[in-house]
């Protein structure tokens, strides 16, 4: 606690947006979780250096923080620091006609909209995907055949010692769900994106019938984290647990959607334990009805 308050002090100095005892509930979609001990709103890369050194001289844990739409944080919070990147992390700027450099901490569908506005293709399909540029890079995400890795050409990080860096498109190890994010333990600060022109009206209409297939088959009335499970090699999560008899199957206030069951809603001031029991539920029943594993798409923490 003595550290995380030299962490929280640090920021404060520096400017940031410091808060103690932050409700998770208000950073994640899923709208379930306990307090942060500190959570801090970092706006540039000198102070976000200055505080991963202070984390790593304290000894003190640290989550970088996106939307907050693939975790689910348990009831009883998060010891040490949250950070959620802010001010310059947001920017995007048009590099050339066809090069987009994106600050991590921005939302995809500023990412989209940004591109739209340019006449620029090739993001359509993360049109209503919840999440920061930088979540999406680091879980490869991906929608209707499409995926980060056919839009980005290198990645900005930085190190928890504060060491700048750049990975190139060969070197990021894309696949399902995955990217050398996922182990290398670098924060994300910055995407360069490869897109093609393209007509206005043709991608304003793409990414209209990509939202309306979303919202008619993903239950986006509830809080949820999206697809809680990976796709299992030669079937999918959904349909298995479908299959299984799952749907509307309840624990505690969380629910398998009865409108897509590869999502677990938040249907009624549901906790992180009732989250948790309900996927061991699915998993164990779909494994021993079907013979499949499913392994989980979400963070869980």
């Amino acid at each position: 606690m003595e550290n995380s308050e030299a962490i929280y002090n640090l920021a404060k100095i520096l400017g940031c947006d410091a808060r103690k005892d932050e409700s998770m509930k208000k950073h994640t979609t899923f709208k379930i979780g306990g307090n942060a001990e500190t959570y801090i709103k970092v706006p540039t890369l000198s102070k976000l250096s200055a505080i991963l050194r202070e984390c790593k001289d304290s000894d003190v844990d640290f989550l970088l923080l996106g939307n907050g739409s693939n975790l689910l944080v348990g009831d009883d919070g998060i010891e040490g620091a949250v950070i959620r990147l802010d001010g310059e992390f947001r920017n995007i700027t048009l590099i050339d006609d066809t090069t987009v450099f994106c600050g991590a901490g921005a939302s995809l569908a500023y990412l989209c909209k940004f591109a739209l506005k340019c006449g620029l293709s090739g993001l359509e399909f993360a049109w209503g995907i919840p999440g920061t540029v930088g979540g999406a890079v680091f879980m490869n995400a991906g929608a209707y055949g499409s995926e980060m890795k056919d839009v980005v050409v290198s990645v900005a990080h930085i190190s928890s010692d504060g060491k700048i860096g750049r990975i190139e498109k060969n070197d990021l190890e894309f696949g399902y769900r995955t990217s050398v994010y996922r182990k290398n333990g670098m924060i994300i600060t910055g995407v360069t994106l490869k897109l093609q022109k393209g007509n206005p009206e043709d991608i304003r209409a793409k990414m209209d019938d990509f939202l309306n297939r979303r919202s008619s088959k993903q239950p986006l009335e509830y809080p949820s984290a999206g697809s809680v499970f990976k796709r299992p090699e030669g079937n999918y999560a959904g349909a298995l647990i479908e299959q299984c008899g799952l749907k509307g199957k309840s624990v505690g206030g969380a629910q398998v959607s009865e409108k897509h069951a590869g999502f677990i809603i938040n249907k009624s001031n549901a906790t992180a334990n009732d989250v948790r029991n309900l996927i061991k539920e699915v998993q164990r029943t779909v494994a021993k009805e079907t013979g499949y594993n499913l392994e989980c798409e979400l963070i869980i923490l």
